[in-house]
């Protein structure tokens, strides 16, 4: 399950999430997250969560939808930190 944190960091980056909740399923894309804005996500997730993603982890399929990244993110956050 997502953290809230997560999808708090999210919603500034998906333009066309309207307000809508973001579950696992929603797809990035499609509310609005762009290349660009997919590079300041990172950085963004990396900061708050005091992590470093693997580049080897960080293609379309990790951005497909929230569950999908926040599967990549969690794989990194120590356990104490989760």
């Amino acid at each position: 399950m997502m953290d809230a944190r997560f999808t708090e960091l999210l919603v500034p980056f998906l333009k066309f999430a309207g307000g809508r909740e973001i579950t696992e399923d929603a797809n990035l894309r499609e509310l609005g997250l762009d290349s660009m804005q997919s590079i300041e996500l990172l950085f963004a997730i990396e900061d708050a969560y005091g992590i470093a993603l693997p580049d080897d982890e960080l293609n379309d399929e990790s951005f497909a939808t929230a569950g999908s990244l926040w599967r990549v993110v969690s794989a990194q956050i120590p356990e104490a930190v989760a």
